[in-house]
């Protein structure tokens, strides 16, 4: 069986965010989603996809997500997309937070921001865009068209959900936005997170121990 769409998962910074390089496999063509930090490791793995990659991703503005986005933005020239609007105050706090954390952080101005509904592309691949805001408040995630995979960043995990003990953080948000808007797709769509393994709709759905009841 052939896929639309393989991910090279990338694990970057030492929170281990799972930085992916996405390939259209009918083009050729790639999007780098959520390029945290390491970008050694980013740009070889690009290279080992033999991919043109065409945009930068960005499911929300946390530093192991964003920080290295303008970097690798001017390096390859490429154009970053996302996130939401609402997130513009952790990118833009970038710099001072990734000095704090001992983290090399850029301030990141995206040249498109993400709403409910846009849609993105990868080569031939489309994904909707979904605004699920309680990790952060411009959180978004991409579903493929054919709803075989969500770029899900820190909404849902195996067995967990995102951290909402932040400031700004909104427990209640997040379970609704992920029973509300992730719940309703197939049981094998498959949900690749911004840290830990890979899972399916139908696991969370059945055992994470946040979404019950």
């Amino acid at each position: 069986m052939s896929y639309p769409i393989k991910f090279l998962i990338v694990p970057v910074t030492p929170f281990q965010q799972n930085c992916s390089v996405a390939v259209c496999t009918a083009t050729n063509r790639a999007a780098i989603v959520d390029p945290g930090g390491d970008l050694d490791r980013v740009k070889a793995a690009l290279e080992e996809t033999g991919a043109t990659p065409e945009k930068i991703l960005l499911t929300h503005g946390h530093i192991d997500h964003a920080a290295g986005a303008t970097t690798l933005s001017e390096e390859l020239g490429l154009p970053i997309e996302g996130p939401h609007l609402a997130d513009k105050f952790l990118l833009d706090d970038l710099e001072a937070h990734g000095a704090r954390m001992g983290i090399p952080g850029r301030k990141v101005v995206p040249g498109r921001w993400l709403e409910e509904g846009d849609e993105v592309t990868i080569g031939d691949c489309r994904f909707s865009v979904l605004h699920i805001p309680g990790h952060s408040p411009g959180h978004v995630v991409m579903v493929l068209s054919n709803k075989e995979v969500v770029i899900g960043g820190d909404v849902l995990f195996d067995g967990s959900i995102g951290r909402t003990d932040f400031p700004y953080g909104d427990h209640d948000a997040l379970i609704s936005g992920i029973k509300e808007k992730l719940l309703p797709l197939p049981d094998e769509t498959v949900v690749l997170p911004g840290h830990g393994q890979a899972t399916t709709i139908g696991r969370e759905r059945q055992s994470n121990p946040f979404l019950q009841g």
